[in-house]
């Protein structure tokens, strides 16, 4: 994740909260339901979350960020919330 939604003053903001609210869950999530090693770096000023699965990750893991990302997309498809949301796929 990266980045700030934009949609209204800080403190204000509710696509940001929204967003950081399903991601920081998931993240958590994953870390406190199952046994996946990750690593997490975070950068509050840029709004950047940066998290990774040191193998591949388990099929409990997998399902919270299905989870996740239901809850994003939802977001996204929103005509009123679409501005300020973009979620992009990249192959690592």
């Amino acid at each position: 994740m990266e980045g700030h939604a934009g949609y209204e003053d800080p403190g204000q903001d509710i696509v940001c909260a929204a967003v950081s609210a399903l991601v920081i869950n998931a993240l958590n999530s994953i870390e406190h339901f199952t046994e996946d090693e990750t690593t997490c770096v975070s950068e509050e000023e840029s709004g950047r979350i940066e998290f990774r699965f040191k193998e591949l990750p388990s099929h409990d893991a997998e399902l919270l960020l299905d989870s996740m990302l239901l809850g994003l997309e939802e977001i996204e498809a929103s005509e009123e919330y679409e501005p300020y949301i973009d979620i992009i796929f990249k192959e690592v």
